[in-house]
């Protein structure tokens, strides 16, 4: 082979190298540069929370409010007090929050709608004397109480704990007259 095309083929092997070595350390996500140890940013979780609103007919009954005015001020999630949070504008009638920086939202809604997935054959769970449908989904459960004369669900996030649900449950069982469940669909 003459020279000249061994050098040509000799340079382009080298730009070759330089190509995959400049991708390989160009391409590098941002993951790769924080250390593992590192917390990684969440969802910004001051300021009022965003509730969506959902059918909720009963939210301005007499129960309701009866219900709104006793819940406690702080529910205990793992063993940390997480305060009352401020609904964002416009606020859904019959809805609270509680939760902090550290960790996801605790959210009450008061006067729903009968759940659809009540029906004759559901499990139900009894805390504190109250009767709960639990439907879970990825990373919270929903909890609705069943057997009071409003329908009131507690959406639990899945680190959360027991405590809220038996905090709510107390005061649900002292505040609301039990009523039969309505499995009726």
């Amino acid at each position: 082979m003459p020279r000249p095309l061994l050098a040509v083929a000799g340079g382009l092997a080298a730009l070759l190298v330089l190509g995959v070595a400049a991708v390989g350390l160009f391409s590098r996500t941002v993951d790769e540069d924080v250390p593992a140890a590192a917390p990684q940013p969440s969802a910004d979780r001051s300021g009022p929370v965003a509730l969506v609103p959902v059918p909720a007919p009963g939210a301005g009954s007499e129960g309701c409010r009866a219900l709104l005015g006793a819940l406690p001020a702080e529910l205990v999630s793992n063993g940390a007090a997480l305060p009352r949070r401020e609904p964002a504008s416009p606020a859904p009638e019959g809805a609270l929050a509680w939760g902090d920086a550290a960790h996801e939202p605790v959210v009450l809604r008061c006067g729903l709608e009968r759940p659809r997935d009540l029906t004759p054959t559901s499990e139900l769970r009894n805390v504190s004397d109250v009767e709960w449908l639990v439907l879970s989904d990825a990373g919270s459960s929903t909890w609705y109480v069943v057997d009071r004369p409003v329908y009131v669900a507690l959406t639990v996030p899945s680190d959360a704990g027991t405590g809220p649900l038996q905090d709510i449950s107390k005061t649900v069982r002292d505040t609301l007259a039990k009523s039969p469940v309505d499995t009726r669909g």
